[in-house]
């Protein structure tokens, strides 16, 4: 297990990520309750866990084996975490490639919702809102459904699901 230091000097351990084939990525996550030193911990450890690799834009807690309903995020400038996020999507659409920290190097190309808009709270326990548009609200949508035991491929058609296990098995 790596340790990184963050902006306050306070050691938070980089995690190791959980691949796809996992089954604790098919549980749903319980939300948090507790708005405590153990959850700011835990934000504190996505957000290195996260940010410890190039290319990585969300993580959620349940990829790192914590069942509870945490996402962290940063992309486009926008770097935050959301703690029991809950979704409103936009009717358009938009396909783009999207990969998985669970699934590495495999991009495929997948239909999200443009916008997103994020209810949740803070580590704190302050509610909050985050509005998105594009990638933003693509990995919003992705962490989130890691939230609730679904993993990307299985929003592919059956016959691109195939293709995609195939590729990241290899």
């Amino acid at each position: 297990m790596r340790v990184r230091s963050s902006p306050r000097g306070v050691r938070v351990a980089v995690q190791p990520i959980l691949l796809f084939t996992d089954p604790v990525l098919r549980t749903v996550a319980e939300p948090v309750t507790t708005f405590d030193r153990e959850l700011r911990r835990l934000v504190k450890s996505l957000q290195a866990t996260m940010r410890a690799g190039a290319g990585r834009a969300g993580l959620a807690a349940p990829q790192i084996g914590v069942p509870l309903r945490v996402v962290v995020y940063e992309l486009e400038g926008r770097s935050g975490h959301l703690i029991n996020p809950r979704l409103e999507l936009s009717e358009r659409k938009i396909v783009a490639d999207e990969a998985c920290l669970s699934a590495p190097g495999v991009w495929w190309p997948l239909e999200r919702s443009y916008m997103a808009t994020a209810r949740g709270h803070d580590m704190f326990g302050k509610p909050m809102i985050v509005r998105a548009l594009g990638m933003l609200a693509r990995v919003l949508q992705h962490e989130t459904d890691h939230l609730d035991g679904i993993l990307f491929a299985d929003r592919l058609p059956a016959e691109e699901r195939e293709h995609f296990l195939r590729a990241a098995t290899l």
